[in-house]
């Protein structure tokens, strides 16, 4: 989008000055007497700075916080703590770049920043990276409906086993969760209105912790294993573990799992391709209130995922599985408080699936439809064959835990560290900012860790395969 006129810069300039603006002023300008126009989209942004929090908070918080625990086991309470504080710091770093990015340009779509840095190749690569990283993220939780809900309607049925009713069938609950949930939520018009159920998601998710740390209190170590011995556990819920100190805290351990935990705590804090379209309904929108909105939101979840590892982790230290939950059901199968706890998890991931069907449906829209006005029957379209699509997949595929591998290995850290350093190098002009300046070197940098990261993960991915382990703990 080309700027008109303003602050002694032409149009040629490519940029608004917009640090040395103050908050109040437009972006854009407007005729003397004429009718003020929306800001960037066909609306005026009407989300409250309380309703984006929540938004981008449920944005962030994903099916990763239940690895945690494992993840902290497997590097001790000081090296997690270390990981973690960077890990949060960079994601709220490439939040600023792309704040600045989206600012200096006037656009506040992912498509359209690697339009204007790349032209119709970049559009292309940020939509296609954005539907495949977020379909994966719906995809994995529908999973943990499909796996979860069966479990908790045989529980509180009090059914010692699977007795083959449709009720119990997890192909069958996704698709009705699905069609009376999901679905109506993502036929939304505006992400904003999702401010409520993304309230209420991450509710849930308070729920569990406060659940995690009383149980810390309450669950014996070592636990006994009185309903299933530790094979039955490996077979069916991943790798515990393998430390022979079971109740001792670790404040620094190295093990091949550790190499793991980078993974698990980037992918936990992926938030980016909702940024955007959060920051455009935003009430009142400026780059400073924006960075506000994510700060706030990576500050609570930070505090979350720290005070569920810990606790997690120190009740059940080295016995501790690569999903938490799993671990509970040991402690008691019918234990009513985490029934509650596991239903509320589901209820959230459930809530979680329009917030992320949101990007997915804007970056088909700017690739496909790029100057046609909003039209229900588009909207409700791309809804219906998202989710058909996501459903497909989970009923269908029995184990996706290698494509999520792939997906979240080469999506994840390209969406958190390539694709926003490389965008403010290219968008932020060099009479502004010369190309050696040291923001851009940082910018750098930044989409150079992205590389090395990718590299990483795909290595670990690819060694999972050649021996034939699964070492993983988890993801968003």
């Amino acid at each position: 989008m080309e700027l008109q006129k303003m602050n002694g810069h032409s149009r040629d300039d490519g940029f608004d000055n917009l640090e040395a603006m103050a908050e109040h002023d437009e972006f854009l300008p407007h005729k003397p007497g004429a009718k003020k126009e929306s800001k960037f989209t066909d609306f005026e942004g009407k989300t409250s700075f309380g309703m984006s929090i929540f938004n981008l908070s449920n944005a962030i918080m994903g099916s990763g916080i239940l690895g945690l625990a494992y993840a902290m086991s497997n590097t001790g309470i000081i090296l997690f703590l270390i990981l973690l504080v960077s890990i949060a710091i960079l994601s709220a770093y490439s939040i600023h770049l792309l704040l600045k990015s989206a600012g200096v340009v006037g656009i506040r779509a992912y498509e359209q920043l690697g339009n204007r840095a790349f032209g119709p190749p970049g559009k292309m690569l940020a939509g296609c990276i954005i539907t495949i990283h977020n379909i994966g993220a719906m995809s994995s939780y529908l999973f943990i409906v499909k796996s979860e809900l069966p479990l908790v309607i045989q529980a509180f049925l009090s059914k010692h086993e699977n007795t083959g009713e449709w009720f119990l069938n997890g192909n069958y609950l996704i698709l009705i969760v699905s069609a009376c949930i999901i679905l109506p939520l993502a036929l939304m018009k505006q992400l904003g209105y999702l401010g409520y159920t993304s309230g209420f998601s991450l509710s849930c998710m308070v729920f569990f912790l406060i659940s995690v740390i009383y149980k810390k209190f309450n669950i014996p170590c070592p636990l006994e294993d009185a309903h299933e011995n530790i094979t039955d556990i490996l077979d069916n819920h991943g790798v515990i573990n393998g430390t022979d100190d079971f109740c001792e805290a670790k404040l620094f351990t190295i093990n091949p799992q550790t190499a793991y935990t980078i993974p698990i705590l980037a992918f936990a804090f992926v938030c980016h391709p909702e940024v955007l379209p959060i920051y455009t309904e935003l009430r009142d929108a400026t780059k400073k209130r924006m960075q506000n909105v994510a700060n706030f939101s990576i500050l609570a979840m930070f505090v979350m995922y720290l005070l569920t590892a810990l606790f997690g982790y120190l009740t059940f230290f080295g016995a501790v599985e690569s999903e938490l939950l799993h671990t509970y059901i040991r402690a008691g199968p019918l234990d009513v408080l985490m029934l509650c706890v596991r239903l509320a998890v589901l209820v959230a991931v459930t809530l979680t699936v329009p917030v992320v069907l949101f990007p997915i449906r804007r970056a088909l829209l700017q690739i496909f439809f790029p100057e046609k006005p909003f039209h229900w029957a588009i909207h409700i379209s791309i809804a219906f064959s998202l989710i058909t699509l996501v459903n497909i997949l989970v009923i269908f595929v029995p184990s996706i835990r290698d494509i999520f591998g792939i997906i979240g290995a080469t999506s994840a850290p390209s969406l958190i560290f390539i694709l926003p350093g490389i965008f403010y190098i290219r968008i932020i002009p060099e009479d502004q900012e010369p190309l050696l300046s040291r923001p851009k070197i940082q910018a750098a940098c930044f989409a150079a860790l992205g590389f090395v990261f990718m590299v990483m993960s795909l290595s670990f991915i690819i060694t999972d395969w050649v021996t034939g382990e699964s070492r993983s703990g988890g993801g968003h």
